[in-house]
């Protein structure tokens, strides 16, 4: 009969011997990879309830006026003062400069003179007399008619009688009206002399 092979029994002391033999081993951990490789996701921060809020600030548009500028420009006036308005026949707001230069020299009395600074100071343009200069010299066309004769410069002369007809032209039309002219030069100026800002008084 054939012997039946029986299993080795291994001793405890035994055991402990192969345990021992691998004690030089750590023993391999399983580890999960997201947990390892993948930080742990926070939630979102959640702000307290009590912390104060900053308001964003109105944003200004670019059609913005300040006030403060807006109200100093309306109470300039403008270059051109309307006192005259009020005492020439066609003294409308939208006349230009040349037409309210116009009709202060109409207002002119015969045998009187004024200046060109004279009529621009009038005006509220005192710096502007070289415009009325231009102005008379294109009197010409203008009506009513516009006495352009009348109008001489600062001392008495007559530095617009090359824009008339004839260089005697504007003496000729003052010799008329008894103003006596020498040396293109108006006699007697100062007592002459008509101001147009007398129109306000």
């Amino acid at each position: 009969m054939a012997k039946r092979k029986t299993a080795k029994s291994v001793s405890p002391t035994k055991k402990t011997q192969n345990a021992a033999s691998r004690a030089g081993k750590a023993p391999k951990v399983k580890t999960s990879r997201k947990a390892s490789t993948e930080p742990a996701r926070k939630g979102p921060e959640k702000t307290s309830a009590k912390e104060p809020v900053a308001k964003p600030k109105a944003a200004r548009s670019k059609g913005a006026v300040n006030n403060s500028s807006t109200k100093k420009s309306s109470s300039n006036k403008g270059p051109f003062s309307e006192k005259l308005n009020t005492v020439t026949p066609s003294g409308y707001k939208d006349q230009t400069f040349f037409e309210q230069v116009f009709d202060v020299a109409r207002q002119i009395p015969k045998g009187r003179v004024t200046s060109y600074g004279a009529i621009a100071a009038s005006l509220g343009a005192r710096s502007s007399s070289r415009l009325v200069g231009w102005a008379m010299n294109l009197a010409g066309g203008a009506k009513p008619k516009v006495p352009a004769h009348r109008v001489v410069n600062r001392i008495g002369m007559l530095s617009g009688k090359h824009h008339f007809a004839t260089p005697t032209q504007m003496q000729e039309l003052l010799e008329k009206e008894g103003v006596k002219v020498k040396n293109d030069k108006v006699v007697d100026f100062n007592k002459l002399f008509w101001d147009p800002m007398d129109l306000g008084d």
